[in-house]
Formats: structure tokens, sequence, C-alpha cells
């Protein structure tokens, strides 16, 4: 399992950080970095809910 980000769609509202910042972290430039791009099993609920609860559908989780 894999994160992606759309940078067309990111706008760095930053809930994904907020939810989940062992995987996701916005950095000096207010661009969203992925930490963890395939997280560990024990992450994996909370990176499918930030991946729900990003306000432009910017996150992707590939299987």
């Amino acid at each position: 399992m894999e994160v992606v980000v759309d940078r067309d769609q990111c706008e760095a509202n930053g809930v994904c950080e907020s939810l989940v910042p062992e995987v996701f972290q916005l950095d000096d430039e207010d661009v969203l970095r992925i930490r963890r791009p395939e997280p560990p099993p024990e992450l994996v609920d909370r990176v499918r809910h930030a991946v729900r609860s990003c306000p432009k559908a910017a996150l992707e989780l590939r299987e």
C-alpha cells in the first residue's frame, strides 16, 4: 500500500498532517511531504481516514 499526493490538487491545508503526522508533513514552504509512503500496518486505518478527510481529494491510497 502506498500513499500518493496529487500536487496539482493539494492546497497544503494540513488536515492530513494533523491526523497522521508520522506519515504527512508540511515543509517550511507549505509543500506536503509524504514521510512514509508505505505506512506500517498500525497506521493504515488512520491514513485511510486522512485520505478520506482531505478537503481537496488530493490524496490516494494505492493498494
